[in-house]
């Protein structure tokens, strides 16, 4: 494919959180307030989806085959059902600092620890109220805190290094962490992009395997890969303004999707699709997604 080509008009109010199952051949996703978890089976082009009673931000596949995903209150398993309803068992209740907030992007390192950040609903506000959140073993704790809405967390190939981003217009930065595979612990934080300098706010991310870092950049319509020294390589354009995150996937984990927001009615004249789900030749290969084993 040359061009974003159209995987489903899901019409989603905030897509995100694409995840490739390589032994379904299928995409999952969410529809954040909607609180509805999408399956999409790349043979078969069918469409499925099941919901939940709040706001469902983020998911990643557990090794026993359920998902956990990060909501309103805090993390649940998750597991779909015949009904179309979701049946969510909470494991862990968010830690907020204030009332009015969420669970935002979020997913697993690569030894299978749960990281989610979280954020003040109004965004507007610019309340650096958020924190980034990590699951595992030993439970739930916010080993990072002061962001506005963190977003583009992912791990190098290696998973030596963290990256994440904040979003807000007030902020647009990505940073880079040395990460301590054994302890799951961050440190040695510094300024990796100024994303000011580039086209987009830094939404969600994926890694390809030469460790170059995928965000979509929300309001330009376009995807930036950035090398390991945080230089600009090239930028894939979608026909939507808002292009939330990014994921590796299909047989060979070349193609990108990429999911989007739907605004009102008045913005779409100029970007019928919004909302919807699109894949692009990446013209590398992803790395599969680490199941969580907390």
């Amino acid at each position: 494919m040359s061009a974003a080509e159209l995987v489903l008009d899901a019409r989603n109010a905030v897509g995100e959180s694409p995840v490739w199952q390589a032994a379904e051949q299928a995409l999952y996703w969410v529809d954040i307030p909607a609180g509805r978890l999408h399956r999409w089976d790349s043979r078969s082009g069918e469409a499925r989806s099941w919901d939940a009673e709040q706001p469902l931000a983020c998911i990643a596949r557990a090794a026993d085959g359920s998902w956990i995903g990060g909501m309103a209150d805090g993390l649940y398993r998750i597991d779909p059902t015949p009904s179309g309803t979701l049946r969510c068992d909470r494991l862990a209740a968010a830690a907020h600092d204030r009332p009015a907030m969420r669970f935002n992007d979020g997913r697993c390192d690569r030894q299978g620890r749960f990281w989610a950040g979280s954020m003040a609903l109004d965004m507007a506000a610019a309340l650096p109220v958020g924190a980034l959140y990590r699951f595992d073993e030993a439970g739930l704790s916010k080993p990072l805190d002061g962001f506005i809405v963190p977003n583009g967390l992912a791990f190098s190939p290696d998973g030596r290094t963290l990256y994440l981003s904040d979003s807000h217009p007030e902020v647009q930065a990505i940073w880079a962490f040395d990460y301590d595979v054994d302890s799951g612990t961050p440190h040695n934080r510094r300024l990796w992009v100024d994303m000011k300098q580039h086209p987009g706010r830094p939404d969600g991310a994926a890694v390809d395997v030469d460790g170059c870092y995928w965000t979509c950049a929300n309001d330009s319509g376009l995807i930036h890969r950035f090398t390991p020294d945080g230089r600009l390589d090239r930028s894939l354009a979608v026909p939507v303004h808002k292009p939330t995150m990014c994921a590796f996937g299909g047989s060979d984990l070349r193609t990108l999707y990429v999911t989007s927001i739907r605004p009102g009615p008045e913005a779409l004249h100029d970007q019928p699709l919004a909302g919807a789900v699109f894949a692009l030749d990446a013209g590398v290969s992803g790395l599969a997604e680490p199941s969580f084993r907390g």
